[in-house]
């Protein structure tokens, strides 16, 4: 893997493979995640989607990529630690598998700037229409998210937690920024975030280095390149000295326990391995204690958010069991303080992380996530420098990882009436 700098903040990354069938092309804006922002970038490549002013529509764009055996290219929005990506991957068969002397990598890269670089317009403005049709679905996927109750209580903790923090914004931003977009204010964004927002470049296939890098730069060097808006650092913060507890009610008849905390521990490894034994895996101990062993939950986990330091326990509890349900979780964290547990515990969570690890080399897809990931952060770790690193963890290390986690926030969604 290689990662240059082809132009002024535009950042190219190579991967060479015949491990696939297709290559993966992504180009991706990569900012500081902001509320005042967040939505319009999110809007914004959603609308460059619908056409480009070679094919001003989505029958249009269709046929251009059919044309190319079916290439597929797509919007995508993600939340890197306390950075927004904003852009567009694409797929297409690689050159190996296509009859002699056809290549698709160049068409397909010229594609993808237009998208960026040549949109459709009406007037010399993004086409009203399609900001109008976006800007309506865009703020129904937003309104979608209380459906799913889970999904809902895990965004709600980290709003809670992380308020007044870059952190705490949505990859799509609020629904109230959505819904107040004007067609002239996404327009002006699009020009001033073209000039100034870092691209991130990605290609993974058989293609040589060269090659894709002669496309890119022919296809990219029609960015306007006028000052920097740089990915920012993503900042940890200490837990507060009360633990903040935030309570809603709706209409459900199942509660949403989560938890969250925050560690401000420089050993990166061994905390991913304390939270992998804590709730990270299917043998972790909230999975087999809180919800196998006691029957307290219907489900209890953890995630990692290594960058910023967090851990979220999300958990599904019947109301009555919420008391006994938040001790044990917290009871489950001192058994790791104190050092107990089984060598089949640490083993196995070694092993799915390791496992987990060796997967992303099996997926294009997960390899430009990955390196999406580092660059937003400013990291050149690979996924071997992890691998070893976690590897090398010893019990000792994992607890003092789990001393040094502190409580910070308990969200709980209940049912109406419901005395917690």
């Amino acid at each position: 893997m290689t990662r240059q700098m082809l132009m002024e903040n535009v950042y190219f990354t190579y991967i060479p493979s015949e491990k696939f069938k297709t290559s993966l092309l992504s180009a991706q804006l990569a900012v500081p995640l902001r509320r005042e922002t967040a939505a319009q970038n999110a809007l914004l490549v959603n609308v460059l989607s619908r056409g480009t002013a070679r094919c001003p529509d989505m029958a249009a764009l269709n046929r251009e990529l059919d044309m190319l055996y079916g290439a597929h290219l797509a919007p995508a929005v993600r939340k890197r630690g306390e950075n927004q990506l904003a852009g567009f991957t694409a797929t297409c068969i690689d050159d190996r598998f296509l009859p002699q002397g056809e290549q698709l990598l160049e068409q397909l890269t010229s594609l993808l700037g237009d998208m960026f670089c040549d949109p459709a317009v009406e007037g010399g403005r993004l086409v009203e229409a399609y900001v109008d049709s976006e800007r309506a679905n865009l703020a129904d996927l937003i309104r979608s998210d209380i459906n799913d109750k889970r999904a809902y209580a895990n965004r709600r903790l980290v709003e809670s937690m992380c308020a007044g923090e870059p952190f705490g914004v949505g990859r799509m931003g609020s629904l109230e920024d959505v819904e107040r977009i004007s067609r002239e204010e996404l327009d002006s964004h699009y020009r001033a975030l073209l000039a100034q927002g870092r691209m991130e470049l990605f290609y993974c296939g058989s293609a040589p280095e060269d090659r894709v890098k002669e496309a890119l730069s022919a296809t990219f060097a029609r960015l306007p390149r006028q000052g920097k808006l740089e990915p920012g650092p993503t900042l940890r913060r200490p837990a507060p000295e009360s633990v903040r507890v935030v309570e809603e009610e709706m209409d459900v008849t199942q509660g949403k326990l989560c938890v969250g905390y925050r560690t401000m521990s420089g050993d990166d490894y061994a905390t991913m391995m304390m939270e992998t034994m804590f709730g990270g895996f299917s043998s972790s101990k909230l999975f087999l204690n809180v919800r196998e062993k006691l029957s307290l939950c219907y489900y209890a986990s953890s995630v990692y958010q290594r960058q910023k330091g967090l851990i979220a326990v999300s958990s599904g509890v019947a109301f009555e069991n919420y008391t006994r349900a938040l001790e044990e979780i917290g009871a489950q964290l001192e058994a790791l303080r104190r050092g107990e547990w089984e060598d089949w515990e640490l083993q196995g969570a070694r092993s799915s992380l390791l496992s987990g690890l060796r997967a992303i080399k099996d997926s294009a897809w997960a390899l430009e996530d990955f390196v999406m990931g580092k660059a937003v952060a400013g990291s050149r770790e690979t996924i071997s420098e992890l691998m070893e690193g976690i590897s090398a963890v010893t019990g000792e290390r994992i607890q003092e990882a789990a001393k040094a986690v502190k409580p910070d926030t308990i969200y709980f969604l209940k049912g109406k009436e419901v005395q917690a």
